[in-house]
């Protein structure tokens, strides 16, 4: 696994290296291709957060969590991102034993546009894919939305989670 490990405002050691790189190295398992592991390690009022995320293929996994020690941040992570790829491999699984679901798509009626300045940006790599796959994606990362090219019509789409626990689908006209 490429591992890239990054300290916010703190040194990271040698020794620490190590142990985040031979841990990660338990999940090579899952993959078929080496994929890529970004770990940010930070400390604010003596909690330890760890965050890693891989990207494997264009599927991502990503943990973040807040301990007294890296090492107890490291291990919850580990777990936690080992039950989003059984999750993930589950749910492919069943997707290709019961064909695709059908998704309903939504149009919000009222676009609230708000003066807001821009604080983060985020790029990342990206392979067209369907809705159902953008949903899966979107779980996996634990965001309420996620933008993706639609690999039919290979137009910018987003898929969203409602509030009663639908999903929504936004798409140019």
């Amino acid at each position: 696994m490429k591992t890239n490990i990054i300290g916010k405002q703190l040194t990271v050691y040698a020794d620490t290296k190590v142990m985040i790189e031979k841990k990660l190295a338990k999940l090579d398992r899952y993959f078929k291709v080496e994929p890529d592991a970004t770990v940010t390690l930070s400390r604010k009022r003596n909690v330890s957060t760890l965050e890693v995320t891989i990207n494997a293929q264009g599927t991502l996994f990503r943990s973040e969590v807040g301990a007294d020690s890296f090492r107890d941040a490291l291990d919850q992570s580990i777990d936690a991102i080992e039950r989003q790829i059984r999750k993930n491999k589950t749910r492919l699984a069943k997707r290709i034993r019961e064909d695709a679901f059908p998704i309903e798509e939504y149009f919000p009626e009222d676009l609230e546009q708000e003066e807001e300045l821009v604080i983060r940006t985020k790029t990342f790599p990206y392979k067209p894919m369907s809705p159902e796959e953008a949903i899966l994606q979107m779980e996996l990362i634990g965001h309420q939305f996620f933008v993706f090219v639609d690999d039919q019509t290979q137009a910018t789409c987003v898929v969203y989670k409602r509030k009663d626990n639908t999903y929504g689908l936004i798409m140019p006209e």
